[in-house]
């Protein structure tokens, strides 16, 4: 099997192009696709949520020579490279690496979307709408305390670290995948009537301003916010493709 196959089957799940899109429309960066070619049939796949030690170490036990990761392996142009970068280490050991990242977080069914359903969303106003699918979801929930809420989303998510402010009922949550909390995002939250904002990595000002209008704040870490929709994109590449191998890091959950 050969890598573009890999990605087109990326490709039909998460279209690389929506990144591009929301990247054009929104002022967004993004470095999505096949960053690297090492050239060599897959022998399998490796999905993890970053590239990490711990994937290439499960590449070489697993006779695996393709890791797809959410979180770019690249980003930004890079000015060096150590021995020890996972990027050397694939290179070296003829691994090569996909990363899907805002196609994946907006996809129809993407990690954005999976954050929403996990908290018990249905239909949703976006904040950002592609041309499929988007970012950022307002929506309304089954009403129940804050205590349950929190309870439901650290047993959903396998997590047991949750920062949580306020003490209002939750019935209309805000939620934004990854480090989605923004002045934009907040807005929306807002706008839309939210008394629950969901997302990771939480600013000081932007919590605070949440907490004066009387809005939950419950954040998740990035790690376990994503990795459950990563999961839901692996097993449908693993129904495409066959062999795929998931990486889960406990220690960031």
């Amino acid at each position: 099997m050969r890598l573009k196959k890999i990605y087109d089957a990326i490709d039909a799940l998460a279209p690389f192009a929506l990144s591009r899109e929301y990247c054009d429309t929104y002022g967004m960066h993004d470095n999505s696709g096949i960053l690297l070619d090492c050239g060599e049939e897959a022998t399998g796949i490796v999905c993890s949520l970053d590239l990490s030690g711990r994937a290439v170490a499960a590449a070489k036990q697993g006779n695996a020579n393709v890791i797809v990761t959410h979180h770019p392996a690249i980003f930004y142009p890079v000015s060096a490279l150590h021995a020890d970068d996972p990027v050397t280490q694939c290179a070296r050991a003829g691994i090569s690496v996909i990363s899907a990242h805002l196609n994946l977080d907006c996809a129809p069914g993407g990690i954005d979307e999976a954050l929403m359903s996990g908290l018990g969303g249905g239909e949703a106003k976006l904040m950002h709408p592609l041309s499929q699918g988007g970012y950022g979801h307002a929506f309304d929930v089954c009403e129940c305390s804050l205590a349950e809420f929190t309870a439901r989303i650290g047993a959903r998510f396998s997590t047991k670290r949750l920062t949580v402010y306020g003490s209002a009922p939750v019935q209309r949550v805000a939620s934004f995948c990854g480090a989605g909390m923004d002045d934009a995002s907040v807005a929306f939250a807002l706008a839309e009537g939210a008394d629950t904002f969901v997302s990771s990595d939480g600013k000081h000002h932007l919590i605070a301003a949440l907490v004066a209008r009387g809005v939950n704040v419950v954040l998740l870490t990035h790690y376990a916010a994503e990795q459950y929709g990563f999961v839901r994109f692996a097993e449908k590449l693993k129904n495409q493709l066959g062999s795929v191998t998931v990486v889960t890091d406990g220690e960031l959950l």
